[in-house]
């Protein structure tokens, strides 16, 4: 048996239940973890609130995690009880033991201890596709990332600049712009006190960007196109602030024939070569020292609930992590 946060129904954060759950044994192709942490992501509150829909209610909130292999399925050769693993597409992280599909878990290096690899995964591997794959920044390449305090956008923010881009952020406070701008970022927009599309034309003389990655969504999603350089790509890859609206399509050639694309990390971790790059891109990047991973608040399970107000409230700052015994 296994202690678990439940969403025993569709919601608000008081609907998660800290109880008793068992996992099951593992299937076939699956591996049984003993997590020692897991990641809190804004794609738990999409599931949460019903924006993304669960096969079941009730269920075990929660993709990310890490933690020691307890016990493998049938036809698992690739890992043995005692590996050490982690994951960002899991199914119900927020439990002390999970089932995993062994295809979607990344044997960690000793290198990375297991609250950073909870911290990284999933928010990680989305900053390598952004960045490397979706539309691959270099020197010449002039960005724009929203929520650059966050837990992606912190990550983003220090792989953008190891790969020579010029990168500039948004947040909603003084002390989230200064985290920003130790982490990466060469302008960093408060979006509370400043207009961020005036900011962008003034910080580029006019130019604007080659691309805006914009995962808040219908609050900043119109004006994002504004700071594209004819041809540019806005990358809607979430939307914290809600769904983007309907717009025409015209827009895009009114603006400058413009690109738009919603991506997920799902839909680049197609098969395991897929996932084995991205993730050991990632682990690269960390073990090298060019990104470090910032864990600004942690959790025991129990918390669950406080942890996502404090989400939706935009009061965390980097990764939040759920500790567990």
């Amino acid at each position: 048996m296994s202690k678990a946060v439940v969403a025993r129904a569709i919601g608000g954060p008081e609907v998660l239940s800290y109880e008793d759950h068992d996992p099951g044994r593992p299937g076939p192709g699956e591996i049984l973890v003993r997590q020692s942490a897991a990641g809190l992501n804004f794609i738990d509150v999409y599931f949460r609130t019903g924006l993304y829909k669960s096969e079941t209610v009730p269920f075990v909130l929660g993709k990310e995690g890490a933690g020691t292999v307890a016990e493998v399925g049938e036809g698992v050769s690739r890992f043995k009880p005692g590996d050490r693993v982690a994951y960002s597409a899991g199914k119900g992280t927020y439990a002390e033991l999970v089932l995993v599909p062994a295809e979607q878990a990344a044997a960690l290096p000793d290198a990375i201890d297991f609250e950073t690899a909870a911290a990284a995964m999933l928010k990680g591997m989305t900053a390598e596709y952004l960045l490397r794959r979706t539309f691959p920044v270099g020197p010449e390449t002039t960005l724009l990332f929203h929520a650059a305090a966050g837990g992606v956008g912190l990550i983003a923010g220090q792989w953008a600049k190891h790969l020579g881009a010029t990168v500039i952020g948004t947040a909603g406070s003084t002390e989230k712009c200064e985290l920003a701008l130790a982490n990466g970022y060469d302008h960093v927009i408060n979006y509370r006190d400043d207009d961020f599309v005036e900011r962008v034309k003034e910080i580029t003389g006019g130019r604007k960007c080659d691309v805006v990655y914009d995962s808040v969504g219908k609050d900043t999603f119109l004006k994002s196109l504004d700071c594209l350089k004819p041809r540019g790509m806005c990358v809607a890859f979430g939307q914290s602030s809600g769904k983007v609206p309907d717009f025409d399509l015209g827009i895009l050639n009114q603006k400058g024939s413009l690109f738009v694309t919603r991506p997920s990390l799902f839909g680049y971790t197609l098969d395991r070569r897929e996932f084995e790059e991205s993730s050991g891109a990632l682990f690269d990047v960390i073990a090298s020292g060019a990104v470090k991973i910032r864990i600004d608040q942690r959790y025991p399970l129990e918390q669950a609930a406080e942890a996502h107000r404090h989400l939706e409230s935009r009061a965390t700052t980097g990764a939040t992590i759920f500790t567990i015994a």
